[in-house]
């Protein structure tokens, strides 16, 4: 083979080999995979019979209480409330209420306990405020109270002495007096009693 086809195939082979990697990089990369989940919202067709050939009358749903009428050739006769009784197709009751229902009950009830908490706790805090409020009185209460009961004792004990002291100008008083006398008669004792 000639020089000139070989440097001529090997310049082709390179270009094609540059291409192939640039188309490469500039390709788009492959998308990231999305999660995602199937709904478990179920809706079935109500029928006058037991089969697909007979006639649409309603539908229910998921979470929706049935009746069992009747079973027959894989088709189950159900009455929901109120309405009136249809065929579906077998397999798609159960005999407990869905996890979906009972979930979005527990959310419910999960909520309202959170509300009665918020409700509780806010309860609980002005009670605190309040008894920090009462206990304040209580103590400036007793602290007049201790107060008055020293003044109280404080009178008392002056009331005490101001009866002293007028029992004792009282007898100072008498004593004087039957001395004044005595010493104002200027006769001795006379053993008689005048009248």
């Amino acid at each position: 083979m000639p020089k000139h086809v070989t440097r001529t195939m090997l310049r082709g082979a390179t270009v094609l080999l540059a291409l192939a990697l640039a188309a490469l990089a500039l390709s788009p990369s492959p998308a990231r995979a999305e999660t995602a989940w199937v709904k478990d919202e179920l809706r079935l067709n109500l029928r006058t019979g037991p089969g697909t050939q007979f006639r649409i009358i309603g539908v229910i749903k998921s979470g929706d209480r049935v009746e069992i009428l009747e079973r027959r050739d894989g088709w189950t006769q159900v009455r929901p409330r109120g309405e009136e009784a249809g065929w579906i197709p077998e397999g798609y009751l159960q005999p407990t209420i869905p996890a979906r229902i009972r979930l979005s009950e527990a959310e419910a009830q999960l909520a309202e306990l959170h509300d009665q908490l918020d409700r509780i706790t806010a309860e609980a805090e002005r009670l605190k405020a309040a008894n920090e409020n009462l206990e304040a009185r209580d103590a400036e209460r007793s602290a007049a109270m201790e107060k008055l009961t020293r003044e109280n004792q404080a009178y008392r004990a002056a009331a005490d002495w101001g009866g002293y002291i007028t029992g004792a100008a009282i007898l100072a008083a008498g004593m004087l007096v039957g001395w004044l006398l005595k010493s104002g008669s200027g006769r001795g004792r006379s053993p008689r009693v005048r009248l």
